[in-house]
């Protein structure tokens, strides 16, 4: 291997899947398409390869042996700050409003088409690896007592302490407070923050609205800073200052 690659890092995908013949599907293509592509078949494979690899997307599958995959869900958006993408065989929509309530930045079903996976890994890595220039300052929004860093994407709420956002949740504040006071639609929303057309997912708005009012507002209930508007959409009703 030459200097010139070691020089260069290929995003790294950790795959956590039980099946080999999916494992190798996967492994072959995203390698082709410029990928690092690591394999872990349980829970406690999948946290010795976090600890010693730096992964930046994960793909999980529910239905591995031992630990149930939505625990995994959990535990990887509490101690974990990258991608991560449900990608399993479970296809009720119960299982996809779960696995999105528990922080998975997407939801794909077996079978699927190993192009839209790229795309849909493409996507969040998009939104989640971002780079700033050295002697830029960081972009600065106050709302509401809160502080949020766009380039470090960092959220830090009333009484200072740091307020851990996933990649969903990031991307659909940060949509919000750069429209302030107005009126987004559900397709408003997908579009923003996926880059396309509301689909058969555009009810996980909804999932990322209500886990990101449950870390906004003080009463859930009766929402403040993230209103409903009937029959049209949501609206980030806060004062936005910059800086």
């Amino acid at each position: 291997m030459s200097a010139a690659t070691n020089a260069i890092s290929l995003p790294h995908l950790l795959v956590v899947e039980d099946d080999d013949a999916i494992v190798d599907i996967i492994r072959r293509y995203f390698s082709s398409q410029g990928f690092e592509v690591s394999a872990a078949s349980d829970g406690a494979s999948m946290r010795a390869e976090l600890a010693k690899k730096n992964v930046d997307a994960v793909l999980l599958d529910l239905g591995l042996p031992g630990e149930d995959g939505f625990t995994l869900t959990r535990y990887l958006r509490e101690q974990w700050k990258g991608a991560l993408i449900i990608v399993t065989g479970r296809g009720e929509p119960i299982d996809r409003v779960v696995g999105l309530e528990l922080g998975a930045d997407d939801y794909v079903t077996k079978p699927f088409d190993l192009r839209e996976l790229l795309a849909r890994v493409r996507s969040v890595l998009r939104r989640t690896v971002e780079t700033v220039p050295v002697g830029v300052q960081p972009d600065i929004v106050r709302f509401a007592g809160f502080r949020l860093d766009l380039a470090a994407r960092e959220l830090v709420d009333p009484r200072g302490n740091p307020m851990p956002l996933t990649t969903g949740e990031f991307d659909l504040l940060s949509t919000f407070v750069a429209h302030p006071n107005r009126v987004l639609t559900r397709d408003d929303l997908m579009s923003r923050i996926h880059g396309r057309e509301a689909g058969p997912y555009d009810r996980a708005i909804d999932v990322q609205i209500g886990r990101l009012r449950r870390k906004l507002e003080t009463d859930v209930a009766q929402p403040r800073l993230i209103k409903s508007v009937r029959g049209a959409g949501y609206m980030f009703a806060a004062r936005v200052e910059r800086g």
